[in-house]
């Protein structure tokens, strides 16, 4: 078995206080007990480190200058010659995240993945590079938007992270280091202790994420939803799979989000391609798509439905 090197990643976008943070990190004595640290560094900021201010001397800082020079390969060899114990890694905000994810050694575990933010940049990061702020919030369990001041849209902020991700925390950091964590909440647009779940065409997108983060709070419920229909040859009579597509971010990401439905009676002649209001009992089971336990909707009615206004469901 590889050993188990913890990994804690730290992304953002230039100027964004990852050095900063990372620098506070190294210093503090109750994170650096004896640990041989590899830390790797994948931009090259205005900040600097000071590695005679670290709490232990076992730091190692290794510089990465392209994304193409991250492979698995490599990292292993880096982690081997310094025999680290963990990993910091402070990541470049304009490469892909998934480029690292591919290239993590056997035994690398992402234990925290913390993304930090300028308050006052950020909005024009989502703006003008949407993608990347997507790819950056996807799997982050911390946003921290740094230096926010009286002009700070916090709501705007707030809104732009929950367009991808309701598991993230968020807080703001002032410039004198008191941090203030956002406890707004985010009430779903739909009830989901309603004897039917009603999704609205606009809000189909995040209903899907919040069944996907959370099915087994689903379980039993009725649902009801306009979808399309796809049909397999391969799949029994009275089955089908009902969704919609949607968009992330951008047209390149655009994912058909659909889920099995069994018990559609034969009257409804379905066709590939038909848009229906579906209403459905919700049921955690084995289906032999998943070759797993997986969601399967078991159909209650079908109605034939003329398509959306907005075909491919997004979440702004």
């Amino acid at each position: 078995m590889p050993k188990e090197i913890p990994v804690y990643l730290f992304t953002g976008f230039l100027e964004a206080g990852k050095t900063k943070t990372i620098q506070e990190t190294l210093e503090d004595k109750s994170f650096n007990t004896g640990e041989r640290t590899l830390l790797l560094m994948c931009e090259d900021g205005i900040e600097e480190y000071e590695p005679s201010r670290f709490a232990d001397k076992n730091v190692f800082i290794e510089e990465i200058e392209n994304e193409s020079d991250i492979n698995r390969t490599k990292l292993a060899t880096l982690a081997k010659a310094h025999r680290a114990d963990r990993v910091l890694i402070e990541y470049n905000g304009m490469w892909n995240l998934k480029t690292l994810y591919d290239a993590v050694p056997r035994g690398w575990l992402i234990y925290q993945q913390l993304l930090f933010a300028d308050a006052d940049t950020f909005v024009n990061y989502n703006n003008n590079m949407r993608s990347l702020v997507v790819d950056k919030l996807s799997g982050c369990e911390l946003v921290v938007f740094n230096r926010p001041s009286d002009a700070t849209n916090k709501e705007e902020l707030h809104k732009i992270v929950r367009g991808v991700t309701r598991r993230a925390s968020i807080a703001y950091e002032y410039p004198d280091g008191t941090l203030e964590y956002d406890n707004e909440e985010d009430p779903l647009p739909f009830d989901i202790d309603a004897p039917i779940i009603e999704i609205e065409d606009r809000d189909y997108a995040l209903w899907f994420r919040d069944f996907a983060e959370d099915i087994k709070k689903y379980n039993g419920k009725t649902i009801k939803f306009k979808g399309i229909v796809g049909i397999d040859k391969k799949m029994k009579p009275g089955c089908a799979i009902c969704g919609r597509h949607v968009m992330t971010c951008c047209v390149e990401d655009i994912e058909f989000k659909g889920l099995v439905c069994v018990d559609v009676p034969e009257s409804a002649c379905l066709k590939n391609r038909d848009w229906i209001i579906l209403t459905a009992r919700i049921s955690i089971e084995y289906h032999e798509l998943y070759k797993k336990p997986g969601p399967v909707l078991h159909v209650l009615s079908i109605e034939k439905s003329s398509q959306p206004e907005q075909e491919v469901a997004t979440f702004f």
